[in-house]
């Protein structure tokens, strides 16, 4: 098929490499320019495992394209996925400016039938909104041409989208005409022909699926976190009580470890805006509402443990932090929790000496600046006269470390852990001092 992805940010970037991996013919469309030339280069404006190979493979074989010119993908596509920004407004709700404004577009330059998907994420109700667009731009110029609107959420994790595009779980399609239906199947058909996994609905409650997802996750990861408070408070060993529950097959392990907090693009964003939407539809979301504030004070648990090991005052203290990504295998550091904690550790007086894999850059140029922070080339080196090492991110380099090392370049053997990533039998035999989220210490 011919498609046309708007927007080249991660959705749109994984999902238009990936279609076109399949042999379909693709191109991506974004209004920044840089942005554009760079990926016709080969650059990649993101850390995916396996994305920049494939854009390559696929933009050399010219199954993927990349324009600024909306007029020429509309033409040569049948198939439009809008997946531009929905970043979040002052209140919570999602801005769907952006989703809107391709929409009018689409109405202003569309000169053939065709299928729009929304692929971003939105709250319920958006897909009327681009198809009023749509007829609106369309009634301006004179013109009635056939359209449908699809709602199609997305379900990928960073750090694993391509293989969860390319096996995913279910895809789901919000469609009210059965023409729009069957090439959705027919598009996704070489993703789910070992397993049906295809599931149709309404539009709107495709659009409610997505939010539902992660703020079901996120409620989840909150639960674990607050138990984890409790098991600090009774003395009980939060690890353990993972395992317990975990075992039970109606919880399962998945999305119950303890933690310093959830961030990224998705989960704080959604479940805002899945808030906002129960709100203004007249029902108070006491669970929702609480999710978000158990994470937002879970993100300040390191820094509480690390206050009453040293003090209200860190001045003259350093600290080696291990990760700064909000999650491994990803450079986005969106709502991170060590933006949180680095920040409130250099106003408490302290330095910081950070390092990850793939994050550095964007921490540099985004969110942590300033002579407080330095940035280290390998782990061991954010540790060079540090008082305490703090991991916060759970990349694979830092699953089996060399303890010894830790010690030796550490002022102070002090490990405080918010990933729960070590034995503290293991730790206590190597003489360092380990305070680990969930457990009294």
């Amino acid at each position: 098929m011919r498609l046309a992805m708007i927007g080249t940010g991660y959705v749109g970037l994984v999902t238009g490499a990936c279609f076109a991996q399949m042999g379909n013919s693709v191109i991506c469309v974004d209004i920044d320019e840089k942005k554009i030339a760079r990926l016709r280069e080969g650059l990649i404006p993101i850390y995916e495992p396996g994305l920049e190979t494939m854009v390559k493979e696929n933009t050399l074989y010219k199954r993927l394209s990349f324009t600024t010119d909306i007029k020429e993908a509309l033409a040569s596509s049948e198939v439009i996925f809008i997946a531009v920004g929905t970043p979040q407004g002052e209140d919570g709700s999602a801005d769907l400016s952006y989703v809107l404004g391709v929409a009018k577009s689409i109405g202003d330059l569309m000169i053939h039938p065709l299928i729009v998907v929304d692929k971003s994420t939105v709250p319920v109700g958006t897909a009327g909104k681009v198809k009023a667009a749509i007829g609106a731009a369309q009634k301006a110029r004179g013109v009635e041409i056939g359209f449908s609107v699809v709602s199609n959420p997305e379900f990928l994790k960073e750090g694993a989208a391509i293989d969860d595009f390319s096996k995913p779980d279910r895809v789901v399609i919000g469609a009210d005409d059965d023409h729009a239906l069957e090439v959705m199947r027919e598009l996704y058909a070489p993703f789910t022909h070992n397993h049906e996994r295809f599931i149709a609905m309404d539009i709107k409650s495709a659009e409610m699926t997505k939010y539902a997802a992660n703020a079901m996750l996120a409620t989840k990861i909150s639960f674990m976190n607050e138990i984890a408070l409790i098991c600090e408070q009774v003395g009980a060993d939060v690890n353990k009580v993972r395992s317990g529950i975990g075992s039970d097959k109606r919880i399962g392990y998945s999305f119950i470890y303890p933690g310093c907090g959830y961030g990224g693009s998705c989960f704080p964003k959604d479940v805002k805006a899945l808030e906002r939407t129960a709100l203004e539809n007249g029902v108070t979301p006491h669970l929702i509402t609480a999710v978000e504030l158990v994470n937002k004070n879970q993100k300040l648990v390191l820094e509480q443990k690390i206050v009453r090991r040293f003090g209200e005052n860190l001045a003259g203290k350093r600290f080696g932090i291990w990760g700064l990504s909000f999650k491994p295998e990803t450079d986005d550091m969106r709502e991170a929790p060590s933006v949180t904690l680095i920040k409130a550790l250099i106003a408490r007086g302290a330095t910081v000496a950070a390092y990850d894999p793939k994050a550095v850059g964007e921490a540099q140029t985004h969110y942590l600046k300033g002579d407080a922070i330095v940035y280290a080339t390998s782990k061991y080196d954010a540790l060079n006269g540090a008082d305490a090492l703090v991991l916060v991110t759970e990349w694979k380099e830092f699953r089996s470390p060399d303890f010894d090392e830790i010690k030796n370049r550490l002022k102070t053997a002090i490990v405080f852990d918010g990933r729960n990533q070590y034995s503290a039998t293991q730790l206590a035999k190597q003489g360092i001092e380990y305070h680990q989220i969930g457990v009294q210490s």
